[in-house]
């Protein structure tokens, strides 16, 4: 039954290889799906976010999640409004990467709302001067989005395909792709720079508040911005990932360096933007609120100045050049580094704008604020990541994901 659900021209580990991840990924969500239960049963309680860190791991969790799929929006955006046909070849797998992500910051915000059954509210009653009301409709929508350009390739599988109603449904969905691609554009566009003007917003905070358009802090721009520089990156790093475990080159070298070099372009004008944004935010902005740049750090381990050299040197300047130079780019080792240094970069952004931001004291009688989650906070974390791992290797295994793999792999006899 196995063999004829996977598609024809490829070949697959055994059986009980596959059964096996799935057997030890499975594990793993278990994990997280008890911690989750007892969230949802006992409450907030489980956890150890408090007064001073009303958004913690979670929240950090679901943006760096948002940011690393936007490599799905912005690979559509390439491809289907820009019009770069190469990328046709990683646009299924940005896709699948980009649904993983979304369909987990919406499990991680039905925990952190603490009654997910009461969520609709935010439709229902929402608040029409709250950034995050945006954020909630176009995340929702976009998630649709995503559902729509994911089921063609459920479609697709060689026995589903067979029934004559989704082979045309997949048919007319791939015909209007376009359409959607832009949709998700334009939803990304807002619901990641909302993220982000969440925090540019908030004067009671210096650490984050930023000047900007209208009501649009800098950090709104930001946002949408490193997401599309370091989405793709995450993209090709899972692949990169994919092709070692199956031994298999999947994606031609030419969608790779494509999408590589346009990678490297946004995120070296994401990190010149970001320099000028944090000089003056440490020599305008905070000095009029009555701190200074040393203020914002801390000599414990967690919020060091150390910090913002690894955002911004280590994890901006550094894999934007590496990817931008053709002999560094082509050098393996020098290009995994690169994604690698990308997607920590923008996870640390992230953690920065949620975890620090709250860290900070801004009266005088305060103190640092430490912080350090429940293993139910971590459980429901990584309880993602073992999803993602599960839903990556059914639809390599059960799907025609990556279009050159027959072409670049031929069956020996």
């Amino acid at each position: 039954m196995d063999a004829i659900l996977i598609p024809k021209g490829v070949k697959r580990c055994s059986l009980w290889r596959f059964a096996l991840l799935i057997f030890f990924a499975g594990a793993v969500l278990m994990w997280g799906v008890y911690a989750m239960l007892l969230v949802w049963i006992k409450g907030l309680n489980q956890t150890n976010m408090n007064d001073a860190y009303g958004f913690a791991l979670w929240i950090w969790a679901d943006l760096t999640f948002i940011a690393l799929g936007g490599g799905a929006f912005f690979t559509g955006f390439l491809r289907y409004v820009v019009g770069k046909d190469i990328l046709k070849n990683i646009i299924n797998y940005a896709v699948l990467i980009g649904f993983i992500c979304y369909s987990s910051a919406q499990l991680i915000l039905g925990l952190d709302v603490g009654q997910p059954l009461r969520g609709w509210f935010i439709f229902w009653h929402a608040n029409v001067h709250s950034m995050l009301t945006e954020v909630a409709f176009c995340l929702t929508i976009y998630f649709g989005v995503l559902v729509i350009e994911y089921l063609p390739l459920v479609f697709e599988n060689r026995q589903i395909d067979k029934v004559p109603f989704f082979h045309h449904l997949s048919h007319n969905i791939h015909e209007r792709m376009a359409v959607f691609a832009a949709v998700g554009v334009f939803l990304s566009f807002f619901h990641q720079g909302s993220l982000g003007g969440v925090s540019g917003v908030l004067f009671g905070r210096p650490f984050a508040y930023r000047e900007g358009i209208f009501i649009w802090p800098w950090t709104f721009f930001l946002f949408t911005w490193s997401a599309a520089a370091s989405g793709p990156c995450f993209t090709l790093l899972i692949t990169k990932i994919t092709e070692k475990i199956t031994r298999k080159q999947l994606v031609k070298h030419d969608t790779v360096e494509l999408l590589a070099k346009i990678s490297g372009w946004m995120l070296a004008t994401y990190t010149i933007a970001k320099i000028a944004d944090t000089l003056y935010w440490a020599l305008v902005t905070a000095p009029l609120k009555g701190f200074t740049l040393i203020d914002f750090y801390s000599n414990n381990p967690f919020y060091g100045i150390w910090i913002l050299f690894l955002e911004i040197v280590l994890g901006g300047i550094l894999p934007a050049v590496i990817l931008i130079v053709p002999r560094w780019r082509n050098n393996p080792i020098a290009f995994t580094a690169a994604l690698i240094l990308a997607v920590v970069g923008v996870s640390v952004n992230r953690w920065v704008m949620i975890l620090q931001l709250l860290a900070i004291p801004v009266l005088p009688f305060e103190s640092w604020n430490m912080y350090l989650p429940s293993w139910q906070e971590v459980a429901t974390t990584i309880l993602p990541i073992a999803y993602g791992v599960i839903l990556i290797a059914l639809s390599y295994r059960y799907l025609p994901i990556f279009p050159q793999e027959q072409e670049l792999n031929p069956i020996e006899g």
